[in-house]
Formats: C-alpha cells, sequence, structure tokens
C-alpha cells in the first residue's frame, strides 16, 4: 500500500513524542510534517534522539501553516491545547484534510457544556455534530467514514471501557457510581509548573480537581449514551508519583445479587473480539506497569457481597491507550487501514 503522508501539530508535548515514537515504525502512514513554532528549523531527532536512524527524525520541525499541511499531508493530528485545537481543525477541514484533534475541543457535543467546563466559548460550534468520539471499540463503524474524531480523555478512556460492559447488561445502579482514579505525572503535560517539579511529585501522593475535573462531562455523556439515560457520576482524581500509566477504580452497587464469576463471564464476552481489552481472571487485579506503552486496557473485576457493589479496575497507560496510541488507531481506521496498524506494542519492561 502507498504511504499516506500525515502530519503532526503541536510535537514538543508529551503525546506529540509518543505520537513521534508510533509514526516512526508505522507501515503506512509517513509523517511527513511536525510543527512547533519554538523547535522550527531543526530536525526531529535534534529535540528527540530516540528517532535518530528512523527517517522520521530527519524530519524538519516547521512552524504550523494551514496550507503547508494541507499541500503535503492527508490527514493531521492536533496535539496542541484546547482553545487552539478548533481553529486549526477548522481550517485543515475546509483545506479537505482529515483531523484527529487529541485536545478537548470536539469531545462534548454541546458547545455550552464545553464553555461551562472549560470557561471558553466553542468558536465553531457547527463542527461538533460531525466529530466522532474515537473510542474504537465503541464506534470503529463511525470512525471509518470520520472526517474530524474527537480523541478522548485519559481518564475517560480507562473508566468508559470499565463501565460498558455492566451498562450494556444493565448490572449496575446508574445513580451510585464513583470513579476513583490515579494518573501519573505526564498527564499533567509537559508544561514548565512548580507543582509538577520531580520534588513536589516524587514520593507523595495527592487528590486534585475533586468534584470538578474537566473530564467529567466527557465521562457522564458517553456513559449516558451506553446506558440510554442521563447520568451523574462523581469523578475523583488523584496524581501517583510515577511517569505514566493510570489506574482508576470504579464503585458501583449492583442491581441484583451476582457471583463475580457471572460478571465476569460478560465481561469476558462484551470484549471477546476487541483484543486491547484484557479482562483479567478472577482474583487477580490489572497494574499499570503491565500495560505500559501499549494499547491494552486491563480490567479485573471483584464483586463485594457484604455491600453488593461491584468494583471494577481498570488500568491503561496515559500516553498512549489514552492519548496517542489512540489517535493513531483512529487515523488508522479513517484512512481504511487495519485499526491495529503500526499498534503491536509489546510492553515496556516494568
Amino acid at each position: 500500500m502507498q504511504p499516506i503522508p500525515v502530519g503532526l501539530v503541536g510535537v514538543t508535548g508529551y503525546t506529540g513524542m509518543e505520537l513521534a515514537r508510533i509514526l516512526a515504525v508505522h507501515p503506512v502512514l509517513k509523517l511527513t510534517r511536525a510543527t512547533s513554532r519554538a523547535e522550527a528549523g531543526k530536525p526531529l531527532k535534534a529535540i528527540y534522539p530516540f528517532l535518530e536512524g528512523f527517517p522520521a527524525g530527519d524530519v524538519a520541525i516547521t512552524a504550523p501553516d494551514a496550507a503547508d499541511l494541507a499541500a503535503s499531508c492527508k490527514l493531521v493530528f492536533l496535539a496542541v491545547p484546547h482553545g487552539a485545537a478548533m481553529d486549526y481543525a477548522a481550517e485543515l477541514l475546509v483545506a479537505g484534510l482529515k483531523v484527529v484533534d487529541l485536545s478537548a475541543d470536539f469531545r462534548l457535543h454541546d458547545a455550552g457544556v464545553y464553555a461551562d467546563w472549560y470557561g471558553l466559548a466553542h468558536r465553531h460550534p457547527a463542527l461538533l455534530p460531525e466529530a466522532v468520539y474515537g473510542l474504537p471499540e465503541l464506534n470503529s463503524a463511525r470512525l471509518k467514514t470520520a472526517k474530524l474524531t474527537a480523541n478522548p480523555g485519559c481518564y475517560p478512556t480507562s473508566v468508559i471501557l470499565g463501565l460498558a460492559p455492566a451498562l450494556a447488561n444493565g448490572l449496575i445502579d446508574l445513580t451510585d457510581i464513583v470513579a476513583d482514579s490515579k494518573s501519573g505525572a505526564s498527564g499533567a503535560g509537559r508544561k514548565a509548573s512548580t507543582a509538577m517539579l520531580f520534588c513536589e511529585v516524587h514520593d507523595t501522593f495527592r487528590a486534585y480537581n475533586l468534584g470538578k475535573h474537566r473530564h467529567t462531562p466527557e465521562i457522564e455523556q458517553e456513559l449516558s449514551k451506553l446506558a440510554g439515560a442521563t447520568m451523574t457520576v462523581s469523578f475523583n482524581p488523584h496524581l501517583l508519583p510515577i511517569d505514566r500509566g493510570i489506574l482508576s477504580t470504579i464503585y458501583t452497587k449492583l442491581t441484583r445479587v451476582m457471583a463475580v464469576e457471572e460478571v465476569h463471564a460478560l465481561y469476558a464476552a462484551h470484549y471477546a473480539d476487541k483484543p486491547w481489552v484484557r479482562v483479567l481472571p478472577v482474583g487477580k487485579l490489572p497494574e499499570t506497569r503491565y500495560v505500559r506503552g501499549t494499547m491494552f486496557c486491563d480490567i479485573g473485576l471483584v464483586v463485594d457481597p457484604r455491600t453488593n457493589r461491584l468494583i471494577v479496575v481498570s488500568a491503561i497507560d496515559n500516553l498512549c491507550r489514552g492519548a496517542s496510541g489512540q489517535a493513531v488507531a483512529c487515523a488508522n481506521l479513517m484512512s481504511g487501514l487495519p485499526v491495529d496498524a503500526g499498534l503491536f506494542l509489546a510492553p515496556m519492561m516494568p
């Protein structure tokens, strides 16, 4: 198959770095343009030495220019902050390119909800109905015809995949769900911040943005679709003293008395044809180290008979499954490729 030229706007953040890592060995998607105003003029290998010896390492970093991207690429990844991505996307779509946006600008269907949670009026609300939510396990058919994909947030990916089978089978009370999630420091991005300095993160564990994290409406929106009813979820994020990974412990109330083996059978059947979701054997719980650098979402299940609670534990890599790898999976489907093209990623060593 002929290579498909792709561009990457915002190459210097952690998601841009991870995209460069994956695209460097992709069999069809060829990284042709990488943009950054601060690093323009340098080859990619100058800022990412791990690309030395790969053709992608010789790609010259340029300042973002829609006309140049349109002339050079078929699809563009936007790894820039929310607020900036919407303008890039609108311009690139007019130029006839396909776009995968890794920011939050197109994840929420309601422009008013976006404004409430992100403190910013959406400048291109007419594009919101066009955006396909980029979770392959849920929306693979729509992604195959998408022009604009809203790549899911990392926390929502772990929570939605963890709860989808329970909602599909009517196992849980929709009014009593608590998602307690912990992320590695890379989830905060690469920008300089005192709170994210090594000495501030190492050897401690803290909660943040309780009850007001911006991923909350995204989680509720997608879970409500799955449940066929409006849902409110208590989402509570924490910062782990590790580089990458998310572990979500989700507390739910069963609608009837069930053994864990019965729940496990339903989860296993739900994900039987979804190889990136690994439902672990009964009695085994996921760990972040076993999904590091991969597309896997590992799920463990516990039924507490004393409280009649189903406790779901899910683990993903926030940079790969929760961001850049998922973006490539979406781009694969949008380009007529197998969803897993270039994504046979072995776990990194724990």
